[in-house]
Parts: C-alpha cells; sequence; structure tokens
C-alpha cells in the first residue's frame, strides 16, 4: 500500500487550499491597501504564507517516503534545531566532548531507536543514560567554571530539539487497532492543530488583542488571542475526526491539549531567548525566525500527544 493513503490526500488538498486562498488574499491587500509599497504587516502575512508553502511541499515529500522520509525530515530538524539552540548557549572548550556526543551520537541514537521502534529505550535513552554521560564527558575537560549551567543547557537541548521533537515521527510506530496503515494522519492532526492554534492565536490577538498574558515573555500574546485561537483550533480539531481514531469530542479534547500544551510551550520557549536576549532563533525561515522558533508549539505538544495515544489507544 502505498505511504500515502487518500484521507492523507485530501487533508494536504484542504491545507493546499487554504493555503491558495491566503496568498491571492495576500497579494489582493499588496495591491489594493499597500499599493505595492512596503507594509510591515502584510509583508509579514506574505513571508508567513511563502514559508508554509515551503514547508507543506517539505512535510509532503517527506510523506510520500513513508516511515523512513518522515524519520529522516525530523532527524534533520533536530540537528539544525539543536544547532540554533546551542549556537545561543554559553558553552567553553570543555564541553566540546559533550556537545560532540549531542550530535552524533544521541541525536543519530534516538532516531534509530524510533526506527527500530524500541519503545521502551527510546523513552528513556536521552532522559536517563544521556543526562548521567553528558555531565561525566564535561567533567573530563577539567574546567570547573560555571559548570552546572553549562551541562544544564547542554542537557536542556537535548530534551527539547532531540527527545521531544523524535516524539513526532514515533508516531508512526504506534498499534492502535483499526487504524493500522494511517499513522501519518496521527502527525497531520498533530501539525494542523498546533499550527493552527498559533495562526489563529495571531489573528485573534490583531483582532481584539487588549490585554497581555505576559509581556515579559511574549509581547504579542493576549487573552483575547489565546482563548479565541484556542477555542478556534479545538473546534477545528474536532472538524478532523474523521482523519484519525477518535470520536469528534476525544477530537476536541485531544485538539485542546494540543493547544494549550503549544502555548505554554512557546511561552517557555520565549523565557529562554528573553534570557539569551534575542528575539528570534535564527533566520533560517523567511517571516518565521528560524527553526526552534516555528517549533516552540510542537516541543511540548508532541510528546503529550504521543502518550495520550500510547497509553488510551494502543492495547
Amino acid at each position: 500500500m502505498s505511504p500515502i493513503t487518500h484521507t492523507t490526500l485530501m487533508l494536504f488538498g484542504g491545507v493546499a487550499g487554504v493555503l491558495v486562498l491566503a496568498s491571492a488574499i495576500g497579494a489582493l491587500l499588496k495591491w489594493r491597501v499597500a499599493h505595492g509599497a512596503p507594509h510591515s504587516v502584510i509583508d509579514n502575512l506574505n513571508a508567513r504564507v511563502n514559508a508554509w508553502w515551503v514547508m507543506v511541499v517539505v512535510i509532503g515529500i517527506a510523506f510520500a517516503f513513508g516511515k523512513l522520509g518522515v524519520i529522516l525530515l525530523f532527524y534533520l530538524v533536530s540537528f539544525y534545531a539543536l544547532r540554533e539552540f546551542l549556537s545561543l548557549t554559553y558553552t567553553r572548550r570543555g564541553d566540546h566532548l559533550a556537545m560532540a556526543a549531542a550530535f552524533y551520537v544521541a541525536l543519530p541514537v534516538q532516531y534509530f531507536l524510533v526506527w527500530i521502534e524500541w519503545y521502551g529505550m527510546f523513552a528513556i535513552f536521552i532522559p536517563v543514560e544521556v543526562f548521567l554521560i553528558l555531565p561525566i564527558l564535561s567533567a573530563l575537560g577539567g574546567d570547573t567554571q560555571r559548570f552546572l549551567e553549562r551541562t544544564s543547557k547542554v542537557q536542556w537541548g537535548l530534551m527539547v530539539c532531540v527527545f521531544c521533537i523524535s516524539h513526532v515521527p514515533a508516531l508512526l510506530t504506534l498499534h492502535i487497532p483499526g487504524f493500522e496503515g494511517r499513522n501519518l494522519l496521527l502527525i497531520a492532526f498533530l501539525v494542523i492543530v498546533v499550527q493552527g492554534s498559533d495562526v489563529l492565536q495571531y489573528v485573534w490577538g490583531k483582532l481584539m488583542g487588549k490585554r497581555k498574558v505576559a509581556p515579559e515573555l511574549s509581547p504579542s500574546k493576549t487573552w483575547e488571542g489565546l482563548i479565541g485561537g484556542v477555542a478556534s483550533a479545538t473546534l477545528l480539531g474536532a472538524a478532523l475526526w474523521w482523519a484519525t481514531p477518535f470520536a469528534p469530542w476525544q477530537a476536541a479534547l485531544m485538539a485542546f491539549m494540543i493547544c494549550m500544551m503549544g502555548f505554554f510551550g512557546g511561552l517557555v520557549m520565549s523565557a529562554i531567548k528573553r534570557d539569551g536576549g534575542v528575539k528570534d532563533w535564527g533566520t533560517m525561515i523567511e517571516g518565521h525566525g528560524g527553526m526552534l522558533d516555528r517549533l516552540d508549539s510542537v516541543i511540548f505538544a508532541a510528546p503529550m500527544y504521543f502518550h495520550a495515544l500510547h497509553y488510551w489507544w494502543v492495547p
């Protein structure tokens, strides 16, 4: 059977339709409102839509290659995310061995464990084994200056950039009765809901936002945007129940959990950026900042989503 099912094609067709509409609206706004001149809001909107086209095409190609394509895609995502994270982290020469182990041992081994579907080791490899080994490697460098801070940052980078992100392709390893051969839809549901929540929070915030949720962490996030965006994305998730193993109310609950974890994950990642004195993690994706700027919601939502499925739907 082809890794892309009819339902998956329907979802991608729907997303493509939304992007075509968004591109048309952006072009119309550029012509009617900005008259072709630079306009910060409209230009930002168009840059985001263009970046979404690229991301959808990349994900679609990965889906076409099935499990191998998805694992390779998120392996590369984790690699570049970890590079962004550690580039903003205070490290010293004594950390080089630990960082090399993070990139060239922990990262590939984690994704290999996903490939062979060894859930028991996949779940504890980084939080237990790697967490104990990394400080040993740093200690061998003989540099004690800010040792705990440096070691903790490398550990935290592995957690958010490798361990958490690897839960997305790990969705393909779940064996849900009656849903065999359609696990790509679990990933599609996660991505559509979490990114839809981000977009809808942005839209509601621009339309009605007045009261800031956490102005010191993320000045653009408002209570109106949060409530409107999460409510809308929860309804979106419920509307996608037909592409999942869930009933409509279960899809709504799953979408709500994804949205809330994504929102709080965004706040945590914003706090790390503010601590580092930067606005964005990087400039890899035009209109979106760095890789981690687009993944901050997925990072916290993916493990919760995976384990909810693992413990409630897998016998």
